[in-house]
């Protein structure tokens, strides 16, 4: 039972007796004991949480899993997983199994147990990363709950208040743009407060394109990529950052004449051109160009970044906090990072939940450079109905880390239920 449902019977029964009473002035009793009710913890210590249940929820459209995390004092935490999700329910509850009676306090305990559990179950990286990165993210929001702060401050503090964020122009989505879209999208973007723009430049169905099962582009292709650029730097002029997104679907001989083509439009970074598996091959590309080579969304836990780093293959880190293991994670890979100088910068294509969960860690460590922030934000209703939050989303391009305990954004499950992946239990 919740500490307010608590106080609210006391204070319906205390009303009874007063309308039992006539000579009690109804006005004013029971003001006191109300007073004194309201500055008494009514949960136990937080020594005593124990975890009830572990819940999943699906909604359609998008690869997202919700984690709902109840425990014995009515405290909810919620979490979320992206990407590597789909058809993971019964992992869920076979993890929640291992949680009910649990602390929920003891997160990195519970992480290490889980994690080292399935090293015969694919707990390296994929699914079993995903899921436990939304159980992980849920523990924090309900650490946060149960001590009075936000997670930041269980992360150790904050460098900052703001969080820098992009501004995706979602164009993978879109078949074939042409490039007055890529103009139009900047100057939006530009209008709308965002100092940095990103554009996806890779097109499987380019007609260019000789082979769709060859990774190596035509001269077409190229041609088609630079003035797509072009069009965008034109459009937002020289003060915006620019990134560009080719979502690994290239080779080396195509990264390496892209980003010679593009290092006059001063990028912000260039991502993942190619297949992020073989690291030597990428430390050839980072030290032939000039434009900074960004990459890591696909990468899973600290693990998957040591040894581009310590070869100097990357320049920028660019792990998904929802995917890789969570926030605890997240920072680990940030100050990982650091040790070699190298920028953090988020990869984030969750809801609002997740985003603000990722802002936490974003403000936590010194070398955070910018966050992901997606356009359909903006346009797709579903996004605003499915979390609870008061005030501004994003503003002249940064986002106001939350200072309520947790992370500082719930989920509105009744709107959630509308979206609900058909079929599936939803938060059950």
């Amino acid at each position: 039972m919740s500490n307010s449902t608590s106080r609210r019977s006391f204070l319906s029964k205390a009303a009874l007796a007063a309308a039992m009473a006539p000579l009690a002035p109804l006005a004013t009793f029971g003001k006191p004991m109300e007073e004194a009710i309201e500055k008494t913890p009514m949960a136990s210590p937080p020594s005593d949480l124990k975890i009830e249940s572990v819940t999943p929820a699906f909604i359609k459209g998008v690869n997202s899993l919700y984690i709902k995390i109840t425990t014995n004092q009515g405290i909810v935490g919620y979490g979320e997983g992206v990407d590597a999700v789909p058809g993971t329910y019964y992992l869920v509850k076979r993890f929640g199994n291992r949680l009910t009676g649990r602390n929920p306090l003891d997160i990195h305990r519970i992480f290490d147990e889980i994690r080292k559990g399935g090293i015969f179950e694919g707990a390296q990286a994929g699914m079993y990363v995903a899921v436990l990165s939304a159980i992980e993210i849920a523990l924090w929001d309900i650490a946060g709950k149960a001590l009075g702060v936000p997670v930041y401050r269980l992360l150790g503090g904050k460098f900052r208040d703001r969080i820098r964020v992009y501004y995706d122009t979602v164009f993978y989505a879109i078949r074939n743009p042409p490039v007055k879209e890529y103009q139009d999208a900047g100057k939006k973007g530009v209008s709308m407060g965002f100092n940095a723009i990103k554009y996806d430049i890779d097109e499987a169905a380019d007609p260019n394109k000789y082979d769709r099962y060859n990774w190596t582009m035509s001269p077409g292709e190229l041609i088609r990529m630079e003035e797509q650029v072009a069009a965008a730097r034109e459009a937002v002029g020289p003060k915006i950052d620019i990134c560009i997104d080719m979502h690994g679907r290239y080779d080396y001989v195509t990264a390496q004449a892209v980003a010679q083509r593009l290092e006059k439009y001063n990028l912000m970074w260039l991502e993942e051109p190619m297949p992020t598996e073989n690291i030597d091959i990428y430390k050839s590309l980072t030290e032939s160009t000039s434009i900074p080579i960004c990459y890591g969304e696909n990468n899973y836990m600290a693990h998957g970044f040591r040894r581009a780093l310590e070869i100097g293959a990357i320049d920028i880190v660019m792990p998904d906090l929802q995917k890789t293991g969570g926030l605890g994670e997240g920072q680990r890979i940030a100050n990982l990072a650091n040790l070699y100088y190298k920028p953090f910068s988020p990869h984030m294509v969750a809801s609002f939940l997740g985003c603000m969960a990722s802002c936490h860690v974003c403000a936590s460590v010194p070398n955070f450079m910018i966050l992901e922030w997606q356009a359909y934000f903006h346009t797709n209703q579903m996004w605003k109905d499915i979390v609870k939050y008061d005030g501004d989303w994003v503003k002249d391009g940064f986002i106001t880390v939350s200072e309520k305990p947790g992370i500082g954004v719930d989920l509105n499950e009744e709107g959630m239920k509308k979206y609900a992946l058909p079929d599936v239990p939803f938060f059950v």
